[in-house]
């Protein structure tokens, strides 16, 4: 893989800066898609326990016919499962479900007040096992992840958060950089939204390539790690298809300032599941 296809943690593991993500995609169609997207030259997939589809993202990694240890899986810890005893026990129920014995990235999913300190507790024990390669957290604002530092020993090494064209968290990404916390977009597509904007329509045309891939290539210049969804086999391909391209500077520019701090999902701050 050459260094535009991967970043390196904090710990000095390489990850893919493009991979598949399979929010809302039913056990038996994750299998499909993640079949799909490692034989497109995938090496990230993320799910969730909360997707409720670790099973048959196990059968599609199994399937595949990859060697394990040239793929990057990435599972998440549920709300309702967060505090330290119930972490180690959801973590484990996670790698059974996969079929696995180590998960590359595991995630706090969203900031439970008053569970996720010790919810990463049990979780820097898991990293310390060897069975998360590395360990990190979902949907935390600044000052979430300034509360965890309070107790925490180690670091987070990554953040994924709701980003995209329309929610670009400039604030929240200058943040993490002065950390050194990578930075993961989840609902990178906007949900489809903005597929049929003119102007990300029109850069597309100037290099031969959708508005989805001029998106995707969006955020790999921004060092931002991106998860687009899909269950089409030839969509699943064409978002991967984004490293013989770049857009210029202005061309960026125009993307960000697409901004107007838009969330598609819930605010962090503001949640009840």
């Amino acid at each position: 893989m050459n260094m535009d296809k991967i970043k390196t943690l904090t710990n000095g593991l390489e990850m893919p800066r493009l991979g598949l993500g399979v929010w809302r995609v039913e056990n038996s169609v994750a299998t499909d898609a993640v079949k799909w997207a490692i034989k497109a030259d995938y090496r990230l997939i993320d799910t969730a326990t909360i997707y409720k589809n670790e099973a048959g993202v196990g059968k599609g990694i199994k399937e595949a016919g990859v060697d394990r240890k040239d793929l990057f899986i990435t599972t998440k810890l549920w709300n309702s499962d967060q505090g330290y005893e119930s972490t180690h026990k959801a973590f484990n129920d996670s790698l059974e479900r996969l079929g696995l014995e180590y998960v590359d990235l595991y995630l706090i999913h969203w900031p439970v007040e008053g569970k996720f300190s010790a919810s990463w507790r049990a979780m820097e024990e898991i990293y310390e096992s060897g069975r998360a390669k590395a360990i990190g957290v979902s949907n935390f604002h600044q000052h979430h992840i300034e509360e965890l530092m309070k107790t925490a020993k180690i670091k987070p090494m990554i953040n994924q958060i709701e980003l995209h064209p329309t929610l670009t968290q400039v604030p929240l990404r200058d943040y993490l950089a002065e950390e050194g916390i990578a930075v993961e977009a989840w609902s990178p597509l906007g949900q489809g939204k903005i597929l049929e904007n003119e102007m990300l329509m029109a850069i597309g045309k100037n290099h031969g390539k959708s508005a989805a891939q001029v998106i995707i290539r969006w955020h790999l210049q921004s060092d931002i790690i991106v998860i687009p969804k899909s269950v089409h086999e030839d969509r699943i391909q064409q978002n991967f298809d984004v490293f013989d391209f770049e857009l210029t500077d202005n061309e960026m520019k125009q993307i960000d300032e697409m901004n107007i701090n838009e969330r598609l999902g819930a605010d962090p701050d503001n949640f009840d599941f």
